[in-house]
């Protein structure tokens, strides 16, 4: 899977979060300055060329919906995020957020039920 740009991963947002969307739908949730609505367009036409995006023709218009999930993406990102900066260490990466991160004990709590469900499984 391709990595996406700024605005890319931006509107890939957006239409994760509509689930179906149109150009205009998509301009209104984008941050600001909104960018102008041919550059959106020529965006999400690259989105679809890379198969993150389909198109759907309803009227003279398009409704473009994800083909990639958020869920999916984000795995791919995280793997990529995991090898790149902590030698493809789950350990060196999760510590190096503990200590950052400035978790609250509810935050390392939860932390650690998740690892000890994981143990159990």
């Amino acid at each position: 899977m391709l990595k996406l740009g700024k605005r890319e991963e931006q509107i890939m947002q957006v239409v994760w979060q509509l689930q179906h969307a149109f150009i205009k739908d998509i301009i209104e949730l984008l941050p600001a300055p909104q960018p102008h609505y041919n550059s959106v367009a020529t965006m999400v036409k690259i989105l679809a060329d890379k198969g993150f995006l389909i198109a759907e023709k309803l009227g003279n218009t398009y409704r473009y919906s994800p083909v990639v999930t958020l869920a999916e993406y984000r795995q791919q990102d995280v793997a990529t995020i995991k090898q790149k900066y902590f030698g493809n260490s789950l350990t060196k990466m999760i510590t190096h957020f503990a200590k950052e991160e400035n978790l609250s004990d509810q935050e390392l709590d939860e932390l650690i039920q998740v690892i000890k469900s994981q143990k159990s499984s």
